[in-house]
């Protein structure tokens, strides 16, 4: 995982809670648009001069996107022991049909995992108590993962 996509990501999600464009921010933070995408995009390093302009833009404190980054950090470390990589053999107790993802706060505490079975872009929900998380595998190139930790949510696209 690379720490200049977690933080792209984390500034894209502010961005876009907030409702606000890309030339909003940019001009904001005194920062090419061109070059803010590709900051979002994970495609560039921000300084930590730009990403404190950027943070300053969004009304957020550096201290917070940090947060936000070190919490998506440490769950996407958790998740090697929840999730198999792909093509690999799917153990049996990954393979047991999962409850509703959205009432992983009250299944039961041992991981639980469904691969859908419909037509188009496979996706994998594994849920325990503490932690749901989907895995979308949208081509040989583009794997979306959702981790939801109470109550946070957490998004990386990969």
């Amino acid at each position: 995982m690379l720490l200049r996509r977690v933080i792209g990501d984390a500034l894209r999600a502010r961005r876009q809670a907030q409702h606000r464009t890309l030339r909003e921010v940019s001009t904001a933070a005194n920062v090419s648009l061109g070059y803010l995408s590709e900051i979002e995009r994970g495609q560039k390093e921000a300084s930590s001069e730009l990403l404190a302009a950027i943070c300053e833009a969004l009304g957020a404190a550096l201290s917070e996107v940090l947060r936000d980054v070190s919490d998506t950090l440490a769950t996407a470390e958790d998740l090697p022991r929840v999730l198999v990589p792909v093509g690999a053999p799917e153990s049996t107790q990954d393979a047991a049909p999962a409850s509703d993802p959205a009432a992983a706060g009250a299944g039961p505490s041992a991981p639980e995992a469904r691969l859908s079975s419909r037509s188009g872009p496979k996706t994998k929900v594994t849920a325990d108590a503490k932690l749901s998380v989907a895995v979308r595998h949208d081509g040989p190139l583009r794997t979306t993962l959702r981790a939801t930790r109470n109550p946070r949510e957490v998004v990386y696209a990969a």
